[in-house]
Formats: C-alpha cells, sequence, structure tokens
C-alpha cells in the first residue's frame, strides 16, 4: 500500500518562502498533485506534476509556486515563493491521476482522479 508523508510547513512572513516536501513509502507509476484547504473551505488543487515530469497550475499561483520531483528519493516538492496570507491552507499531497496520452496525467482541476493521501502540513502565512 502506497504512504505519502507531507513535511515543511511553517510560518512565514508575507513575501517569503516555503519548501513542502511529500515522501511517498515506494516507487509507482502514478503521478502526484498538491491540494489545500483553507479552514472551513474544500480542497482545492494546487499542482499537479504527470509521469513524465509535466507540470500543471492553478491560475492563483502560477509564477509562484513550482512543482517538482526527485524519484531517486521517492519525494515530490512544492517550491512556494512570495507567499500571500490568502495562502494559508493546510496542504495535502496526493497520488493518482489519469492514464492518457501514454502517460498518467495529474490536474489539480480533476481531485477526483487522486486515491492516496497524506495527512497534510500546514502553511501559515502572516503580515
Amino acid at each position: 500500500q502506497l504512504h505519502l508523508a507531507e513535511s515543511g510547513g511553517g510560518s512565514v512572513e508575507a513575501g517569503g518562502s516555503l519548501t513542502l516536501s511529500c515522501k511517498v513509502s515506494k516507487p509507482n507509476r502514478y503521478c502526484y498533485g498538491w491540494f489545500r484547504r483553507i479552514q472551513g473551505k474544500d480542497k482545492d488543487g494546487v499542482a499537479g506534476i504527470d509521469s513524465d515530469g509535466s507540470t500543471s497550475y492553478v491560475d492563483s499561483v502560477k509564477g509562484r509556486f513550482t512543482i517538482s520531483q526527485d524519484t531517486a528519493k521517492n519525494t515530490v516538492y512544492l517550491q512556494m515563493n512570495n507567499l500571500k496570507s490568502d495562502d494559508s491552507a493546510m496542504y495535502y499531497c496526493a497520488s493518482g491521476g489519469r492514464w492518457e496520452g501514454g502517460k498518467f496525467h495529474c490536474s489539480p482541476h480533476r481531485i477526483w482522479e487522486f486515491g492516496t493521501w497524506g495527512k497534510g502540513t500546514l502553511v501559515t502565512i502572516f503580515s
């Protein structure tokens, strides 16, 4: 069974940076995404990385966040720059995706395609 464990959350001043990590328990063929839940709201997509390394982002984080993967370390990262108060949330790593075009595609807009989730790491942005 696949397990995901997020780390790297914390409190950061607005305009600062954080890097979240998602440790994957074993190599697998799927792809990954980062999601977040603002208190009292549903989970929203943030970014996805396909099995071929292609990436996608929601508009609110484009140009500020970068998703990446180190397959040798079985770890997925989310580099977050120029953080804003609206970025304060619990951040979750997820695995899954849909097979299309010869690869697993992980879209942050299709949360229902992710079947394995971590427990989350809290990010708080203060000003």
